[in-house]
């Protein structure tokens, strides 16, 4: 299943796969760091869009179209703010398990992710990359629907944390940026 998963360094929302992820927060109205990127290169339909929807709880996902992105859709899911608390990890690995459940239900079988609740929400970056390729194992294991996962890092620094957690001999490693 690892070899399924590809890290890459560099922007999201140029990305040309099935669907990316939003890091966004519990309005889906956008905001800071990759959700206003992401809306941004999307353009006004995707905020009209996420207006209908009506918000989305702290670890679970919704999907929208991807508009002006070369993704074809969007799945939105709200990390928690890092607190230090119990709570923190599962919350963050149902944002990655809800997601590529909701990618599963939709027939999307490539997929990108940024690093979930690592920026103005202050998960540390380590153990959210953990949860984070823990939890895509975890689904793959069982689900062979899913043909492709990315972690797009935008940081040299977050990009080398990702790449040495996977398992050298199985990682699928790409080297260029995005």
């Amino acid at each position: 299943m690892l070899d399924r998963i590809e890290v890459l360094q560099g922007d999201i929302t140029r990305l040309d796969v099935d669907a990316i992820v939003n890091a966004a927060n519990r309005s889906l109205l956008g905001g800071g760091g990759v959700d206003g990127a992401i809306h941004r290169a999307a353009g006004p339909d995707l905020l009209t869009e996420c207006r209908t929807i009506g918000g989305c709880p702290t670890g679970e996902a919704r999907i929208t179209r991807g508009y002006n992105l070369i993704a074809r859709h969007v799945i939105h899911t709200v990390g928690p703010v890092y607190s230090g608390k119990q709570s923190d990890s599962p919350l963050l690995s149902q944002c990655y398990t809800n997601s590529l459940q909701l990618a599963i239900d939709q027939d999307i079988s490539t997929i990108a992710f940024p690093a979930i609740s690592c920026g103005v929400y202050g998960y540390p970056i380590k153990a959210a990359c953990k949860i984070a390729v823990d939890s895509t194992c975890n689904i793959l294991k069982d689900n062979r629907s899913i043909k492709r996962v990315i972690f797009v890092l935008f940081s040299t620094e977050d990009y080398n944390i990702y790449r040495d957690y996977l398992p050298t001999s199985q990682k699928k490693r790409t080297d260029k940026k995005v």
